[in-house]
């Protein structure tokens, strides 16, 4: 597990988008062996549960109770006192009942061994695991980390082996699979919305046909200004969904009104048009104008404000032309 993980952070430090990449997984960790002698220790009616009590209250320490004083609470340890428990020869010094009744030296069925290995063992989903961390590199963003780290763990791991994520990465994957649907269930409540609102079915596919310009106006907007796909990003587009629909509502509104007046289809949608034009250019360039700030913006959070104005800005524009 060690020479896999050294093997593994090694190929992570060869990748530009990976700053540095450590874990605390150290099986050089000096420590004592205990092999108990069952055989014997049956013999003389000695169970192996009492020889592991005994050594987990005098080395270890137990955990017995609470007691107040002075306005603060105190924890009862019960251990052997630390001159009792400085070496392996400290054990001659612990006894345990034997099956007559009589007392024995644990060191009569505990032997002790230097040995290295890890401090502790991990698991995670009942696998024995190893605790990697790392940063991104300037210029990457955790996306880039993450892909990174599975596109290495593929190429260099065998099937024995596999990597899971925690903490903020692992919300990260999790939420990244959610954009999708939750920009269709945005699209499918402007749906329904509109479908009670002109209590028609045909209209508001007028409405929802008009967004995928703006969209894709907005992926082209993030595409030549240098900034990804981030939560920022995605607030934006779930806001351009509104102010697209916004935009085509004003002249479905008012095509409506002539069609019912009597007008021809082709009329009464040219004519609405005409007669929104200058509204929506209106409200929509002074969305635009307003965002050019943050699209412009500089210092602390600059990259956030960028990634959810210029989405919106150019994606609008787009959509408006």
């Amino acid at each position: 597990m060690d020479d896999k993980t050294n093997e593994f952070i090694g190929n992570l430090m060869k990748r530009p988008e990976i700053e540095f990449a450590q874990t605390s997984f150290n099986t050089k960790y000096p420590q004592y062996e205990m092999q108990i002698n069952v055989p014997l220790a049956k013999q003389k009616g000695v169970s192996v549960n009492l020889i592991l009590e005994t050594m987990q209250g005098y080395i270890g320490g137990i955990y017995s109770a609470d007691f107040t004083k002075y306005g603060k609470q105190f924890r009862v340890m019960v251990q052997a006192l630390p001159e009792d428990r400085v070496n392996a020869e400290s054990l001659n010094k612990l006894y345990v009942k034997t099956g007559g009744g009589e007392m024995a030296p644990i060191s009569q069925f505990v032997t002790l061994n230097k040995t290295y290995g890890p401090q502790s063992v991990g698991r995670y989903n009942l696998f024995t695991s190893v605790k990697i961390t790392g940063a991104n590199s300037g210029g990457y963003s955790t996306g880039d980390a993450i892909a990174a780290v599975q596109q290495v763990a593929s190429e260099t791991l065998d099937q024995n082996y596999s990597v899971e994520f925690t903490g903020l990465s692992r919300e990260e994957l999790a939420s990244g699979s959610q954009t999708f649907l939750i920009f269709a269930l945005s699209l499918v409540f402007v749906y329904f919305i509109l479908s009670a609102q002109y209590e028609s079915y045909i209209l508001p596919l007028a409405v929802v046909i008009s967004l995928p310009l703006g969209v894709m106006g907005a992926y082209f907007g993030q595409k030549i200004m240098g900034l990804e796909n981030n939560i920022y990003f995605q607030i934006a587009l779930i806001m351009l969904v509104g102010l697209l629909a916004k935009n085509a509502i004003l002249i479905i509104e008012f095509a409506v009104q002539r069609r019912h007046h009597g007008e021809t289809i082709v009329e009464s949608a040219v004519n609405a048009a005409k007669a929104r034009l200058r509204p929506i250019l209106m409200t929509s360039l002074a969305f635009i104008f307003g965002l050019l700030p943050l699209v412009l913006a500089n210092g602390i959070g600059a990259v956030g404000n960028r990634s959810i104005a210029t989405g919106a800005a150019i994606g609008l524009l787009i959509g408006t032309i």
